[in-house]
């Protein structure tokens, strides 16, 4: 018999609101027993049914929502599941590219798709399959095949690696999870393409050491239009990872791109990016391995100025308890940035911190040019592409914020 998870008085009204996650602080008692996990079904304190949750009794996110109805959670559930989340976007026009073979596309968005905790990108022939939830490790293996069922792609790696498995009281956990599995070592490293200024710009993929699931796939849209924006402006890209928005820069005509990041092994990657795609002139590009806000100082020192500053630095809030430390990392570091800007250059900015959400960024980008001086406008909020839906009632799935400023 399924365990019932009982709300306390009064805290059904953000289930009601179909927001998928639900509190320690919210749940009242679980009738019957169940492990990590496990299936259970979700009632009101009035015994009224409201869906069906995974129960991950490590976390303080006690329950996810599997269902908002009353149904079965069983592998056709996940057949279905995934299979809506693929087809949703297939009929998208603007993501047709990405599903041809050489492409590269998020297929399963986590809690926005139905499947909280559970991420899976595809480049090219590989699948990476990322969970970071107890309900999402139960079902793992229905997952992978419903993946391999909606898209006819067998190779599929689990990237199931980051630090927040751990409040879910899980190990981690990667490798093939099929299709290659009596390979030993890691995979191969995939090589999409993505639509540019002008043609297509190859980009390896590092699926088993990479950041996230290997790739930054939420930024596909950002780089193109970098690649718009670049044509003979004098480009620095910050944190700057594989190279990404520099060869999109390039490719749409940059008249020179500095690229900065901390990371040797990225750099290294970047180059082979580069060498990936022979038509650009590499002559334009200079790779430079050193701490990005230190050197932007030296970059300020020295009086150097560029026409496009692109900031995309890693996450600096994790949380809301994170926010203080982080608005003055943003700060400072968008402050450096816009004094490199020359008149009428354009900021690329952005951060992907949870606990940032748009309006505190906004804010902190503005206190940056009221210390810098300079009058600016927000010309485009950027933020990830749409095959990175974000549920309407929960808004923490927008993650990544982004703005495009034009200084005076």
């Amino acid at each position: 018999m399924t365990a019932a998870l009982i709300l306390a008085p009064g805290r059904e009204r953000s289930v009601l609101r179909r927001h998928p996650w639900i509190f320690a602080g919210a749940v009242d008692r679980i009738d019957g027993r169940a492990r990590p996990g496990d299936t259970v079904v979700v009632q009101a304190s009035n015994g009224r049914a409201l869906g069906r949750a995974a129960l991950s009794p490590a976390s303080q996110i006690r329950a996810r929502m599997w269902s908002f109805i009353d149904e079965s959670i069983d592998d056709a559930f996940f057949r279905r599941t995934v299979a809506r989340a693929v087809e949703q976007r297939r009929d998208l026009p603007e993501l047709a590219p990405e599903f041809e073979a050489s492409g590269g596309v998020r297929l399963l968005h986590g809690e926005s798709d139905g499947l909280p905790g559970v991420v899976a990108d595809r480049y090219a022939d590989v699948i990476v399959l990322q969970i970071t939830s107890a309900g999402g490790e139960k079902w793992r293996d229905a997952i992978a095949d419903a993946l391999t069922r909606a898209t006819g792609v067998s190779r599929i790696y689990e990237r199931s690696d980051p630090d927040v498995r751990a409040l879910e009281g899980l190990a981690a956990r990667t490798g093939w999870l099929t299709g290659e599995a009596g390979i030993v070592g890691g995979p191969p490293r995939p090589v999409i393409a993505e639509r540019a200024a002008s043609g297509r710009i190859n980009l390896e993929v590092d699926v088993a050491g990479g950041h996230k699931t290997g790739f930054y796939l939420d930024q596909r849209d950002s780089r193109r239009l970098c690649g718009e924006l670049a044509q003979g402006r004098r480009v620095l890209n910050c944190f700057c990872y594989t190279g990404g928005f520099s060869l999109h820069a390039l490719a749409g005509g940059a008249t020179e791109v500095l690229s900065i990041d901390s990371s040797g092994p990225a750099l290294e990657m970047a180059r082979a990016n580069l060498a990936h795609n022979p038509v650009l002139d590499a002559s334009r590009a200079a790779w430079l391995e050193a701490d990005v806000f230190q050197h932007l100082r030296t970059l300020r020192d020295e009086g150097r100025k560029f026409d496009l500053v692109v900031l995309d630095p890693p996450k600096f809030a994790p949380s809301a308890s994170h926010a203080k430390s982080a608005a003055r990392a943003y700060k400072d570091i968008n402050l450096l940035g816009l004094r490199l800007l020359a008149p009428g250059g354009l900021l690329m900015t952005y951060s992907c911190s949870a606990g940032i959400d748009p309006a505190m960024f906004q804010g902190i980008v503005a206190d940056a040019a009221a210390d810098a001086g300079i009058g600016a406008r927000v010309l485009r909020r950027l933020s990830a592409g749409v095959d990175h839906p974000i549920g309407l009632a929960f808004p923490e799935g927008e993650y990544l914020k982004g703005l495009l400023i034009r200084v005076a």
